[in-house]
C-alpha cells in the first residue's frame, strides 16, 4: 500500500505533465487555427458570429417609475426586487397616475 506522501508526489508528478502536454497541445492547435484562417482568409467575424463587440458595455436607459410611496415619495419601476414599503401590500394602491 503506497504512503499518503507517495500518491502526493504522484499526483504532483501528473500535474507537471499534464501542464506540459496542454501547453505543446495547446501550441499546435492555435498553430492549426491560424494556418485554416490564413488559407481561406477569414475574419474573426467568420470565426465568431455574433461575437462580443468590442464597443463596451451594452447602453441601457432608464425606466420611468411605476410606484410611489404616498408617505416616502419612494419610487419604484416595477423590475427587480420589490422595495420594502411595497411588501404585502397591493401594488395597484400605489400605482403612478
Amino acid at each position: 500500500m503506497s504512503s499518503i506522501k507517495d500518491l502526493l508526489a504522484q499526483i504532483a508528478t501528473l500535474e507537471s505533465q499534464v501542464a506540459e502536454v496542454r501547453k505543446k497541445e495547446v501550441g499546435d492547435a492555435i498553430s492549426k487555427v491560424r494556418a485554416l484562417v490564413e488559407e481561406y482568409e477569414l475574419s474573426p467575424s467568420d470565426v465568431f458570429p455574433g461575437g462580443k463587440s468590442k464597443t463596451g458595455p451594452k447602453k441601457t436607459s432608464k425606466v420611468a417609475a411605476k410606484y410611489k410611496d404616498p408617505i416616502s415619495g419612494s419610487t419604484w419601476s416595477g423590475r427587480g426586487i420589490a422595495p420594502k414599503w411595497l411588501s404585502g401590500k397591493n401594488k395597484a394602491d400605489y400605482l403612478i397616475a
